[in-house]
């Protein structure tokens, strides 16, 4: 019972808009996922629609939601006082934020399934690879939006670092084909279509590389200073 209202705090401690935003996404997109053969949308249009709100959307909302986390807490120097560490209390609110716009992907991703749509996207990964499709760009950009705020004690900082990366990541690395190998942080290549045999070593790329910004947004946190000189915005 303990566990459970400790989670039950740090879930309203996460705020309305990570609570909100992942499943207003993610109904927007089974909706019109639905209504795509009724409205006279084609089906790859549809299937690339639904591919790229998993890649593109829950990444991007992730990412700029972890952003606020520590930035948004006016308890800050209060819960440094306290015996859990303050920087313990941001991992939870990050594995809530990030749990729950997960689950609010697999119905996306449940909807390419059933309707049989993998077969029309220039990757098809299948249901249980098919989860690399939103949690390695969302745990590289959540790892990314969290460390901008400690490095620069700004959610606006912190925000707009996430924004022009995930920009950089539709631009940079142009347009792509089924025979194209991936660029290493390639954060949008099944959406992009690439090269088969390169797609999973791209996800567990990104999966690696998200591990030392974490750990360096870890780090930084247990520095109180520094937590309590932010929350600029």
């Amino acid at each position: 019972m303990k566990h459970f209202h400790l989670w039950s705090h740090e879930t309203r401690g996460a705020g309305p808009a990570a609570l909100i935003t992942p499943p207003a996404l993610a109904l927007t997109a089974v909706l019109l996922g639905l209504l795509a053969p009724r409205i006279g949308a084609r089906e790859p249009v549809a299937a690339r629609l639904l591919l790229g709100v998993a890649e593109m959307g829950v990444p991007l909302l992730t990412g700029l939601l972890a952003a606020s986390l520590v930035g948004g807490d006016r308890a800050a120097e209060l819960r440094l006082s306290l015996p859990s560490p303050y920087r313990a209390t941001v991992l939870r609110r990050v594995a809530v934020t990030v749990g729950w716009a997960g689950l609010c992907a697999l119905p996306v991703l449940a909807l390419l399934s059933a309707r049989d749509w993998w077969r029309l996207l220039p990757v098809s990964p299948g249901v249980l690879a098919g989860q690399l499709v939103w949690l390695s760009p969302t745990l590289w950009l959540t790892a990314l939006g969290l460390l901008a705020w400690t490095l620069s004690r700004s959610t606006v900082a912190a925000a707009a670092t996430v924004a022009l990366v995930w920009l950089a990541g539709l631009t940079l690395f142009g347009v792509s084909g089924e025979d194209t190998v991936p660029g290493p942080l390639d954060l949008f290549a099944t959406t992009r279509g690439v090269a088969e045999d390169g797609w999973l070593p791209n996800r567990l790329l990104l999966l690696a590389s998200a591990v030392p910004l974490a750990v360096a947004a870890w780090l930084l946190l247990g520095n109180d200073e520094r937590v309590l000189g932010g929350g600029d915005r």
